[in-house]
């Protein structure tokens, strides 16, 4: 017999007895349904919604103790407690418990029953009697209040209810930012596109792009389209079609349709010919930068007024290719002077010589994003479009085409665009690095692009947990990467296997007396925490290496735990005129407490035989730039982080050697990895950001010069360095204040200001003074 047992993970106060009790006798399932109205058993047929008939049921089905003509009074206590208000009264009732539990084990016979149950979930569900008993005034009854709580299944129901709250937050936080839905959006009728250009690689800021339009498509049973902006012969090339198609795959996104706007440039030439016709375009050969000038200062082209047929004999030399219509260009003939700069006449046509990828030499004229988007939306059935806000003042544009061409109106909604600090996602400043050889091309782990990031370890799962979180917000900002790496870190954290990495740099040597004089081979989880992670074999030797690091933190005599080994007491050490350690005696404690050591230490046993070690390197990285946001006037040459890339030579224990390329693993102690491939037989590994300020944080801390002040004196002595202050390094004296404000002498000069005053007041030491 096996029910359900359904709750809501909202219910105040919850009912803790029927969940633990349920989980404890494992006769029915929980289920957490935030529709639910209060607790429910379905069971043999049955369905039961008091608590304490649940409890009994259950009680029975489990084959718990017969329980005493005693059972009765503690139901009927557990329903009253929940009531009383009053501390005297409550602490009466704990009293009495206390009382009766100071020679029992349970309340009712030897045995765990009913009655233990539905008391423990009375006050386990009262916040003020939980806080009465940690204050230890009831040692008998706090014993048998944890001892229940420790329990693993009640450990278990305690992890559901905590897993179905999360689940909750996170849904309302994507159902928040996501509260209006989309505009008019039918169930099965929506359609939404991404159109990316194929003139490079997909970085996290198409990526948002990218899974918002797909979460509204599945959101309300429609379709995604994929579409390739192609309307530039001079970026575009077949090749980065395929790779951005890959790097979509990454992300887990595929569209239901794949299409060009090359497809149709037929029917957006026949438009572009009947907006000349209908006076809502016209021909132009203004030069550009004095066109930018006069959009900007709101002045008519001396073209706007031509006739159609002179509109459209230019057109057609444009079609030619010819060096007189190369000179012209196509203008929506919106309006002069209006507010919005966007809607002043934009091009909606160019010449480009330069054969397309994919329709060659056909066409010597292209449509502007702007005027072929809005056409290709309505003509693919786009129900709606997602921009990043950025285009904003081109939604009015946008819908100006549709009109003008009586085409079907598509909605619009836009978000802000992702950005990050220390983060270039600008493909021309990304170019640049490519370019200059400072990375090593567009999947470096360095470089904001789907693939680096994918490379760097961020999972796909903890990408779109953001992604959702963001939803279509409007606030512009500049975001830091710890929520995004630590979101990333509760996604691997319960499968990455554990391994043993030790840096190479000066190894210590150690002797283990009590360790085997053969080498031992023992299998452990590979993740203490979840055995479904399999096993590894750790080699156990009387003849092992600590790092460097760990055995200079020794002291005489301590007693430290080798992990998955156990204690060992460290009896002597051997040290060079450096200082370096260069051999450890230890001897094996097993019996010594590892709760009571304050080192953990990770250790490989040293080679012998088959039983090997495996070499590696591991790779850390810093941000590209040394400033969060770079400006519109930034050279982005001036603020080049002089050192990316942080190598370390290390040894790895050989489990390692059966993971492939992509695996991520925890190296204890270390962090989590990234397994990169072999290169000249070193297996390589990437470190990942688990989101705490130290893995974040730029490694580039430049010290900033002292800028002299305008009045100050110049034969002021500067401060002097203090005892172990290093280059750079501000004194006690000096405050560190990070800002744009102009610097400002002190209105006293810089000698010191006397204050005589006549006081009966005893003088007292300046705190200052040292």
């Amino acid at each position: 017999m096996s029910g359900v047992l359904t709750l809501t993970p909202t219910a105040s106060p919850f009912p803790w007895a029927s969940a633990a009790i349920a989980t404890y006798t494992g006769k029915a399932s929980l289920n957490f349904d935030t529709d639910a109205k209060g607790v429910s058993l379905e069971i043999d047929g049955s369905h039961i919604t008091a608590e304490d008939e649940i409890v009994q049921t259950l009680a029975k089905a489990g084959g718990l103790a017969d329980d005493s003509a005693k059972t009765a009074a503690y139901f009927a206590l557990a329903k009253t407690l929940p009531t009383v208000t009053a501390f005297p009264e409550i602490t009466a009732a704990l009293d009495s418990l206390d009382d009766h539990l100071a020679f029992r084990t349970f309340l009712v016979g030897h045995g765990i029953t009913a009655a233990d149950w539905i008391v423990w979930g009375a006050l386990k569900g009262s916040v003020k009697i939980v806080g009465l008993l940690k204050n230890n005034k009831h040692p008998h009854l706090l014993r048998w209040f944890s001892h229940i709580e420790s329990l693993e299944s009640t450990q278990a129901a305690i992890a559901g209810l905590a897993e179905a709250k999360s689940a909750k937050a996170r849904n309302n936080k994507t159902a928040a930012s996501f509260a209006l839905g989309l505009q008019n959006a039918k169930e099965g009728e929506v359609v939404t596109r991404f159109p990316p250009e194929p003139s490079g690689y997909l970085h996290i800021g198409h990526a948002k792009a990218a899974m918002l339009n797909q979460y509204f498509a599945k959101m309300y049973k429609g379709k995604m389209i994929i579409r390739f902006d192609d309307t530039n012969p001079t970026k575009e090339r077949t090749e980065f079609e395929e790779t951005i198609l890959e790097d979509l795959a990454l992300l887990d996104i595929h569209g239901d349709k794949i299409t060009h706007t090359s497809d149709y440039f037929d029917k957006l030439y026949e438009y572009g010919l009947q907006m000349i016709k209908t006076g809502k375009a016209y021909a132009d050969n203004t030069p550009q930068e004095q066109m930018r000038k006069e959009r900007f200062d709101g002045i008519a082209s001396q073209h706007r007024d031509d006739s159609v047929e002179d509109n459209l004999k230019h057109f057609a030399e444009m079609t030619t290719g010819s060096e007189e219509g190369t000179k012209w260009c196509i203008r929506a003939k919106i309006s002069v002077d209006n507010p919005n700069k966007a809607l002043r006449d934009p091009v909606i046509y160019r010449c480009n010589l330069l054969p397309h990828h994919r329709t060659g030499d056909k066409w010597k004229v292209y449509p502007t994003y702007d005027f072929a988007c809005p056409i290709v939306d309505s003509i693919e059935g786009v129900t709606h479009a997602l921009r990043t806000n950025e285009y904003r003042d081109r939604n009015p544009q946008y819908n100006w085409m549709i009109e003008a061409l009586g085409l079907r109106p598509v909605h619009i909604w836009d978000f802000s665009r992702l950005n990050f600090i220390y983060t270039l996602l600008s493909k021309r400043k990304l170019h640049w690095f490519v370019d200059t050889g400072l990375v090593r091309g567009w999947d470096d782990p360095r470089f904001p692009t789907v693939r680096g990031i994918r490379r760097r370890g961020l999972t796909v799962e903890a990408l779109r947990q953001f992604m959702l979180a963001q939803g279509p917000s409007q606030a512009i900002v500049s975001l830091e990467w710890d929520s995004l790496w630590t979101l990333n870190k509760k996604v691997i954290d319960p499968i990455a296997p554990r391994f043993w990495a030790l840096s190479k740099a000066n190894l210590v040597p150690v002797t283990v007396k009590g360790g085997p004089e053969t080498p031992e081979v023992k299998n452990v989880p590979k993740h203490k925490k979840n055995p479904e992670v399999g096993e590894k074999q750790t080699v156990y030797s009387s003849q092992i290496f600590v790092e460097q690091e760990d055995a200079i933190s020794f002291e005489d005599q301590e007693e430290v735990t080798l992990m998955d080994w156990g204690n060992a007491i460290v009896r002597s050490k051997t040290t060079n005129e450096s200082g370096i350690i260069t051999a450890i005696e230890m001897e094996l404690h097993l019996a010594g407490d590892f709760r009571k050591t304050k080192k953990k230490i990770t250790w490989l046993a040293q080679p012998a035989g088959a039983h090997v070690l495996v070499e590696t390197t591991l790779l850390d990285h810093d941000y590209l730039i040394t400033k969060k946001k770079l400006e519109e006037t930034d050279d982005v040459k001036d603020f080049v982080t002089p050192v990316t890339e942080f190598r370390e030579d290390a040894l790895a224990d050989a489990n390692v050697r059966a993971l492939t390329k992509g695996d991520i693993i925890q190296f204890e102690r270390k962090g989590y990895y990234i397994f990169d491939g072999t290169v000249d037989g070193r297996m390589e590994f990437i470190h990942i950001p688990d989101g705490r300020a130290a893995s974040i944080a730029s490694k580039a801390a430049p010290a900033t010069p002292a800028i002299p002040v305008e009045g100050a004196k110049k034969d002021a002595a500067a401060p002097q360095a203090e005892e172990g202050q290093q280059r750079g390094q501000l004194t006690s004296k000096e405050t560190p204040v990070d800002t744009k404000m102009y610097k400002m002498a002190k209105v006293y000069g810089e000698d010191e200001v006397p204050t005589p005053v006549e006081t009966k007041m005893y003088q007292v030491k300046n705190v200052y003074d040292v």
